[in-house]
């Protein structure tokens, strides 16, 4: 009979001194004898450990610091050769997961700028998976997650404007993220289903939310929007004017 192996490397003490919680998301910042800081998240029956910077897994797919960087520069040597396989949408497959983990870790962190960083690194997977994969049903089982990928773009950056500029800044994150779910929703013909959609409602509560705890009235991009609908331009190029000297830079 083959002898069993006694491996002394279970993870018995760490899952015992960090039981799992299914109600909510357990996640902590951990740093090991070669002082590199890891995000460690804990799911049942384990523990997830993911990178701070680059892939979250940590490796460098065919040498560069993504599988999206690496599909960027295929596609930009092969020109219309470029293929999407069966191997790579597995690869992109694993690279959605990825991120995701390390974008909701972010956010149970409260490290807003940095799932801000992993969300845009989603959908611009996704903007090249709808460019240049054949496969539509796999492109679609993407593209439905997308409005819940910018939700969580959305909420990071309004939390993420608010600590650093303010009420009003937040509120235009939100309203700006808004208007992009509504672009899919267009895209995909379902506008019909947008007003009644739960992640845009909770994204209204929230905007309506930091109107009223901060007493903050409409803000000059809701201004603009408004005066350009009702076909003011004279009021709408007074406001850009404003928007310019309160943002030189086009924040």
């Amino acid at each position: 009979m083959p002898r069993r192996r006694v491996n002394k490397e279970h993870l018995d003490d760490h899952l015992k001194n960090w039981p799992f919680d299914p109600s909510g998301i357990s996640v902590r910042l951990v740093q090991g004898q070669d002082k590199r800081e890891v995000i460690q998240m804990r799911v049942d029956m384990g523990i997830l450990q993911l990178e701070t910077t680059g892939r979250p897994d940590g490796t460098s797919p065919e040498g560069f610091e993504t599988y999206h960087d690496y599909l960027i520069s295929e596609a930009v040597r092969l020109g219309d050769e470029f293929e999407f396989d069966e191997e790579k949408s597995h690869e992109v497959d694993r690279e959605f997961v990825q991120y995701y983990h390390r974008r909701v870790c972010w956010l149970a962190l409260c490290n807003f700028a940095k799932a801000v960083e992993d969300a845009d690194h989603t959908l611009g997977m996704m903007d090249f998976c709808r460019e240049h994969s054949n496969d539509e049903q796999w492109t679609i089982t993407h593209e439905q997650y997308r409005p819940f990928v910018l939700f969580h773009r959305t909420q990071a950056a309004a939390l993420a404007a608010l600590e650093s500029d303010g009420p009003e800044a937040a509120i235009e994150e939100i309203t700006s993220g808004l208007e992009r779910m509504r672009e899919v929703f267009e895209r995909y013909d379902a506008l019909e289903q947008y007003d009644d959609d739960e992640l845009v409602t909770r994204l209204l509560e929230t905007r309506e939310t930091l109107r009223q705890k901060h007493e903050v009235g409409k803000t000059l991009q809701e201004q603009l929007a408004e005066a350009i609908a009702s076909e003011q331009y004279e009021v709408a190029a007074r406001i850009r004017d404003e928007l310019n000297r309160h943002n030189p830079r086009g924040r």
